[in-house]
């Protein structure tokens, strides 16, 4: 007599998931992380939750490409080392899962190729992209891992700051981050975002 053989159960996917909010003067952007980059979800979630990005900067903004922020340098007085990174700061190894740089894409700043030709992000840094069009000149090469899903009209004024001779807003535009779990269901009505 054979005994039945077990299947393994496949994991269960949850029903909720992580929506970001990062609070500005300029209103609120949300956005998802990709569960498929997850390197760079849980380093973005454990920072978005600790308070570590509360009273960081969006330091770099050029309309019509994308807006920087998350450099914990930008909390000094000292505009000059804004977007420099604390010294001998972790990098993330890159996560390039496909996701491309379409409007609204959440990615990994990081150096460029020929000080870090294995592409590791930035652990605090990040962007997203303001060009209506996306920036696919970058897809491959930078991990991209979350959307926004709300606050696109904000992204526009945060790109439309005044600024100087090195993308520097002229006036600090602060933020604050919160994470909430929210139904997948409701995100998609509330926000229209499909889950793949």
């Amino acid at each position: 007599m054979s005994l039945p053989v077990l299947a393994a159960k496949a994991p269960r996917k949850s029903k909720k998931d992580d929506v970001v909010t990062i609070s500005t003067s300029l209103g609120d952007i949300k956005l998802i992380l990709f569960s498929d980059t997850p390197l760079h979800r849980t380093n973005f979630l454990k920072k978005s939750e600790s308070g570590y990005y509360d009273g960081t900067t969006f330091h770099r903004v050029i309309p019509g490409f994308m807006v920087q922020g998350g450099d914990p340098n930008s909390k000094d007085n000292d505009p000059i080392n804004d977007g420099q990174g604390p010294a001998h700061e972790a990098t993330i190894p890159a996560e390039l899962a496909g996701h491309r740089h379409d409007y609204g894409a959440v990615a990994a700043a990081r150096q460029a190729d020929f000080v870090n030709p294995q592409r590791a992000s930035n652990a605090s840094q990040f962007y997203v992209v303001v060009n209506k069009q996306g920036a696919h000149s970058l897809d491959g090469q930078y991990t991209v891992f979350g959307q926004v899903i709300s606050g696109q009209e904000v992204l526009d004024k945060i790109a439309a700051l005044p600024r100087d001779a090195r993308d520097r807003p002229l006036a600090d535009l602060k933020m604050t981050m919160k994470v909430e779990r929210v139904k997948k269901k409701k995100i998609s009505e509330l926000y229209g975002y499909s889950y793949q």
